[in-house]
């Protein structure tokens, strides 16, 4: 890298940014190491990082739980197979676009959004984001300690699985639960690089439960040929099509919280080509695997038992072989583990991190997160899956399409993906707006959001919706929330723009341009 003056940001033949030096920000109540840019020699996360870490996410209990409750709701194999496909097609468009400013500007998440939402408002997003996956993280948990309870309940007898009830269950699936939470906050303690180093040995490792169930259910049920003549409940009129939209909504929502804060990890990215392959060829493959798995499984279960059993641990603890149910879920809460610190602690802990720079480290953000999941009660969310995809994945995903919404809109439309690095970590920058407030994008979010999720219904939400005559929009929760504040924060932002273009296009005709003005580099 050639020397650049202090202030400036230096871009390297392959579009990357860094900052000329970082010493001046250090006092800056924005600033902290976990949130400042990373180096670009420190940015060395290859195609198989990425890879591996879209597999150690998606081979999880609840990914498996998603695709299997489809056909509890009567969907048969082929329209559930093909809801979940379209859905992560989708969702992987808008996670592409945010992940390019984590690699070209070495940046997480909440410093990102800083740029849109304002050096304050950016926490509003960020703390939407965590708290979202605070309840992911409960849920993850409460799923991987039901796993442990069944394990330990198969190896020490009935008297671990038939303990008193305390609270609505068993005092030996709470402490299940309490030692698996104990266990990741162990591993988020010990840094970033303690998780990465975790996510790369267990990929491999992840699909192994799910093939030994699926594997299992095959053999009982006498091959494919019963599974996949199982019919749906729903057919191919009304009735499906009806389930199909907010079930595609909650597909996307699934990993609608990944859209937005995939530059937390594509920070480390050693080019744009390798994450963008690395996330093109992870996300995909590896979700349709796991519904494939999931669909298959559930259906074979069917044909087993007669009934859909959606939650993996409950429908392996149904089989007569003790090795098969421990060295299936063995391999699962291992999955559930890799999932859960990669997709729901390392970003709501540089969320609550950026709430707080000076007095919340990533370890602390990580402590945070662990026990607002606990105080969520997932257990509830977790119980029905009618409740699982219509109401917790579906309203919050309307939330973070909108969320989704300012930021493409912003980045590559009205910025053109150049941002001033330096001002996203300074008080009185050009991204202070207004008192650290950028009401252009409070505006477009919260039309968004009422747009998505206005007309809420079914669960514990009215069955007419909150807002009757929104009601039908529920249904594209997600959608309309992304285009709703992409819409509006462009209409919003196109007057700025053409006023900061102008001024710069003026400074430039007077001043010529330099390497070291700010103005003149990439951002």
């Amino acid at each position: 890298m050639e020397p650049t003056a202090r202030g400036t940001q230096h871009v390297h033949p392959d579009g990357r940014v860094e900052l000329g030096e970082v010493e001046s920000l250090k006092d800056s109540r924005f600033y902290n190491e976990e949130l400042a840019p990373v180096p670009v020699e420190k940015r060395t996360w290859t195609t198989y990082t990425y890879f591996a870490l879209w597999m150690g996410m998606a081979h999880n209990i609840p990914s498996y739980a998603l695709a299997a409750s489809l056909i509890a709701l009567g969907m048969d194999w082929v329209q559930a197979l093909l809801t979940i496909t379209i859905g992560n097609l989708i969702v992987l468009i808008p996670m592409l676009l945010n992940s390019h400013a984590g690699t070209k500007y070495g940046i997480p998440f909440p410093v990102f959004a800083r740029a849109f939402f304002g050096m304050r408002g950016a926490n509003l997003a960020a703390l939407l984001r965590a708290f979202i996956a605070c309840g992911w993280f409960g849920i993850q948990t409460w799923v991987g300690g039901e796993a442990i309870y069944i394990i330990v309940g198969r190896l020490a007898g009935s008297g671990w699985k038939d303990s008193a009830v305390v609270l609505g269950q068993h005092w030996t699936l709470w402490l299940s639960f309490g030692l698996f939470w104990l266990f990741q906050m162990l591993i988020i303690w010990r840094g970033m690089e303690a998780v990465r180093r975790f996510e790369n040995w267990t990929a491999p490792l992840v699909s192994v439960g799910f093939l030994i169930l699926l594997g299992y259910v095959l053999v009982k049920a006498g091959g494919l040929g019963p599974i996949l003549s199982e019919p749906g409940k729903l057919g191919w009129g009304p009735d499906f099509w009806k389930v199909f939209a907010p079930s595609l909504m909650a597909m996307i929502a699934f990993w609608s919280t990944l859209s937005l804060n995939m530059p937390d990890f594509t920070r480390f990215g050693g080019s744009q080509g390798k994450q963008v392959r690395g996330q093109v060829l992870g996300l995909p493959t590896t979700m349709t695997f796991i519904a494939i798995v999931a669909i298959l499984t559930t259906s074979g279960g069917s044909v087993l038992y007669g009934e859909q059993i959606w939650d993996p641990a409950k429908l392996a603890d149904r089989f007569d072989s003790p090795v098969v149910v421990v060295v299936a879920l063995v391999a699962l809460v291992l999955a559930t583990v890799s999932a859960n610190l990669a997709a729901n602690v390392v970003s709501p802990s540089y969320d609550f991190s950026n709430a707080f720079p000076k007095k919340i480290t990533f370890a602390v953000g990580g402590l945070i997160t662990g026990i607002i999941g606990i105080v969520i009660q997932p257990w509830r969310l977790y119980s029905d899956p009618n409740i699982y995809i219509f109401a917790w994945l579906g309203f919050y995903g309307g939330l973070l399409g909108a969320v989704a919404g300012v930021l493409v809109a912003g980045y590559w439309v009205v910025n053109r993906t150049k941002l001033r690095l330096r001002d996203l970590y300074t008080e009185r920058g050009i991204y202070w707006f207004n008192g650290g407030w950028n009401w252009r994008a409070l505006v477009a979010t919260l039309i968004g959001a009422v747009l998505a999720v206005g007309g809420a219904y079914g669960g514990p939400f009215p069955a007419d919706g909150l807002i009757p005559f929104l009601k039908p929009l529920y249904d594209y929760n997600w959608v309309v929330g992304l285009a709703g504040a992409f819409v509006v924060y462009l209409l919003l932002s196109l007057p700025e723009r053409k006023r900061t273009t102008e001024i710069e296009e003026d400074a430039s005709e007077r001043r010529g341009p330099s390497r070291t003005d700010p103005a003149a580099v990439d951002g």
